[in-house]
């Protein structure tokens, strides 16, 4: 749904097409310049930002980020060690055998529609191709397993950062990519664009590590194909910024494909932090699993999953949950699971649940000596645990759990 031509624009979108008038120097970012100016940002009226209207929240967000303290860009040590770092847009470092990243003009398509209940344009990407996203492609050849992880950044500018990757992993090969979305500055807008292509037999980790500050708002998204036999694995941390929304697009094309998304979000008082997910069966045989766990403090949460199955896409097995976890009166959390199958041999299903912590644990732990406030750290902790053990590999764990640990400590 298009918004009503001549409708009065907000002084976020105001500031945006200005922006990207200052810097639009191709002909693809003029393009995507056009088609924000005639659009403009969505409303609620516009069913895939129903829960997160774009035009009001991205205003009210930057509005406050101009008063946020101003944390500035700081160069951070990578999440994992050993990592190779890859700022995006940049010329890239001599890199391991296997591994190649050129920095590229290309702009991402944002006249494909990926999620079906958006516009007549995707609004993520015609912002980051509006906005003139640096761009850079990855590549990793066939039959190489990576030995240290891919820590992708966008170099943080004045005005925030903006970047775009295309990702491929050849037939057999293996590799861990860490997404890093840093601090740019209070007021500021980001975003970024990943596309990751997985060979037959591939196997991929993909983390999103979000740590944006207070004031700080992100638009980011991540569509993914998948080859026969391949494996995704996603992990999503959303720890940070005052208005987020991380989409995650997948589909498989290659029979004996599998995709594990698994994702902790924690918001406090004053956030707005919305995950929306589809996971497209295109062929028989491929399966699917994904779960979200939710620590609300304050602020609101959205997530939005849907699970498509197309016709003859048979013996697909998909499950997906977001589970809540709601500590206080001041914060609240909107869950939207949907099914949409086209095929009548499937394993499909969908759930979502809210809660407060179980008082029955959190007097046995305090009947123990232990202080209210730590007895309520420990359950908030066991509740996400359990999604950030199945990652498996020790170091990815514990650097994923220190990060939590600051939240925690810190609210």
């Amino acid at each position: 749904m298009a918004l009503v031509s001549g409708q009065t624009r907000t002084p976020a979108e105001l500031a945006l097409i200005e922006r990207a008038q200052a810097g639009s120097a191709s002909e693809g970012q003029r393009a995507a310049l056009t088609a924000l100016r005639d659009a403009g940002l969505p409303s609620r009226r516009v069913e895939a930002w129903h829960y997160t209207d774009l035009r009001v929240l991205l205003d009210r967000a930057l509005s406050a980020g101009a008063t946020a303290a101003d944390t500035g860009a700081t160069l951070l040590t990578p999440l994992l060690a050993h990592s190779i770092v890859v700022d995006l847009g940049a010329p890239a470092p001599a890199l391991r055998d296997g591994l190649a990243a050129t920095p590229s003009d290309r702009a991402p398509d944002w006249s494909r529609v990926l999620n079906h209940m958006d516009r007549a344009h995707d609004t993520i990407r015609v912002v980051n191709a509006a906005m003139g996203a640096t761009g850079s492609r990855i590549e990793v050849a066939d039959g190489v397993a990576l030995a240290h992880p891919v820590e992708l950044r966008a170099m943080p500018g004045q005005a925030g950062a903006q970047s775009f990757a295309s990702v491929t992993v050849g037939a057999g090969s293996s590799a861990t990519f860490v997404e890093r979305i840093v601090r740019s500055g209070g007021g500021t807008l980001s975003t970024s664009v990943g596309e990751l292509a997985l060979g037959n037999g591939a196997d991929v980790l993909w983390i999103i590590d979000q740590e944006k500050a207070e004031g700080e708002s992100h638009l980011g998204q991540l569509t993914v194909s998948l080859g026969a036999d391949s494996k995704l694995r996603v992990f999503v941390l959303n720890a940070g910024g005052t208005l987020v929304r991380q989409e995650i697009h997948c589909e498989t094309k290659g029979e004996g494909a599998d995709i594990q998304i698994r994702g902790v979000n924690l918001l406090a008082e004053g956030q707005h932090i919305d995950v929306t997910t589809t996971l497209t069966h295109s062929v028989a045989h491929t399966t699917a699993t994904e779960i979200f766990r939710n620590v609300v403090l304050g602020g609101h949460g959205v997530f939005q999953g849907m699970i498509k199955v197309a016709r003859g896409a048979q013996k697909t097995d998909a499950k997906l949950a977001c589970n809540t976890l709601l500590l206080s009166d001041d914060g609240d959390f909107s869950a939207k699971p949907e099914l949409e199958i086209f095929a009548d041999d499937v394993q499909c299903g969908h759930g979502a649940t809210a809660g407060e912590i179980d008082a029955n644990h959190l007097f046995y732990l305090m009947s123990r000596g232990i202080p209210e406030r730590e007895a309520r750290a420990l359950l908030v902790r066991a509740f996400v645990d359990e999604v950030v053990q199945e990652l498996e590999d020790e170091t990815i764990v514990e650097a994923l759990e220190a990060r939590i640990d600051g939240w925690l400590a810190t609210h």
